[in-house]
C-alpha cells in the first residue's frame, strides 16, 4: 500500500529567517495522520537565510541527519565538533543521553536549503555520537546508494536503530528497484525533481509511505534527487 504526503500538505512555519515544511508533526504544528511513521520522527525542509541560525538546541534520544541540498550549513556541538557541511555530505549526530548544537547559515549571500531527519534510537540513554559522510554524485547515478546503517556498512553512517537510508539520482531510463520485508516499511521523500514510484508520480517535496511487502520501482525520473528509508 502506497499513502502519498504531498509538499503542498506539508506543515509550515516562517520564522523569518528560518523557513520550514514539515512532513510529519513538529513543534507547533500537529498532524495527527502524519505524526510519526515507525521510527521515522521528521523530516523538515529547512531554507535559511544569510547569516542567520537555528536556536541553540538541546537533545536526548534521537538520531539526527542532515542533507544539504544547497548552500552551507556551519555545525557546532558538545562533543567539541565544529565543521561545516556542504551538499554531498550526509551529517549525523546521535544525541543519546544529551547534547546540545549550534547551526548556522556562515554565507552572507547564499541561502542553505537542507533536509532533517529525525530517528528514533533502538534504546534510551545511549552514548552520544558524530559522523559525517562524503558522497560523490557518480556513486548515486542510477542506483540507491546506502548513507546510513546500523552497522556502518558500505561506508556509511551508523545509526542507532535498525534502519537503513539510501540516496539516489534517476534520469529518463535509470531505475533502481526497492525491496521492503515482511514486517517492515519504507519511505521515499522526493528531495528534488520528478520520480515515480511503480505508477505513483512524486514531485520535490513528496513523500509515500510504504506499508505493504514487496518491491518497489523507482523509475521514469526527470533529474530526481531520492531519499529511500526503510525503518522497522
Amino acid at each position: 500500500m502506497l499513502e502519498i504526503r504531498r509538499s503542498l500538505d506539508r506543515g509550515y512555519t516562517d520564522l523569518g529567517g528560518l523557513k520550514s515544511y514539515h512532513t510529519f508533526s513538529f513543534a507547533d504544528y500537529y498532524d495527527p495522520v502524519f505524526e510519526e511513521f515507525g521510527a521515522l520522527r521528521v523530516i523538515n525542509e529547512d531554507h535559511i537565510k544569510p547569516g542567520r541560525a537555528y536556536d541553540k538546541q538541546s537533545h536526548q534520544d534521537v538520531e539526527i541527519l542532515t542533507y544539504v541540498i544547497s548552500g552551507e550549513l556551519e555545525h557546532r556541538d558538545s562533543l567539541g565538533n565544529t565543521i561545516v557541511i556542504r551538499p554531498g555530505e550526509l551529517q549525523c549526530l546521535s544525541a543519546g543521553r544529551g547534547v546540545t548544537r549550534n547551526e548556522l547559515n556562515p554565507s552572507a549571500a547564499q541561502d542553505t536549503h537542507l533536509l532533517q531527519i529525525w530517528i528514533k534510537p533502538h534504546a534510551e540513554g545511549l552514548q552520544p555520537g558524530y559522523e559525517r559522510l562524503p558522497f560523490t554524485a557518480d556513486e548515486k547515478r542510477g542506483r540507491l546508494r546506502l548513507i546510513a546503517s546500523p552497522t556502518g556498512e558500505s561506508g556509511s553512517v551508523r545509526i542507532q536503530q535498525d534502519a537503513r537510508i539510501y540516496t539516489g539520482f534517476f534520469n529518463a531510463t535509470e531505475r533502481a528497484e526497492f525491496e521492503v520485508a515482511k514486517g517492515r516499511r519504507g519511505y521515499a521523500h522526493v528531495v528534488s525533481g520528478s520520480i515515480a514510484v511503480n505508477e505513483t508520480r512524486l514531485n520535490a517535496g513528496d513523500g509515500v509511505k510504504i506499508t505493504k511487502s514487496g518491491r518497489f520501482a523507482l523509475q521514469n525520473g526527470r533529474d530526481a534527487d531520492v531519499l529511500m528509508l526503510d525503518l522497522p
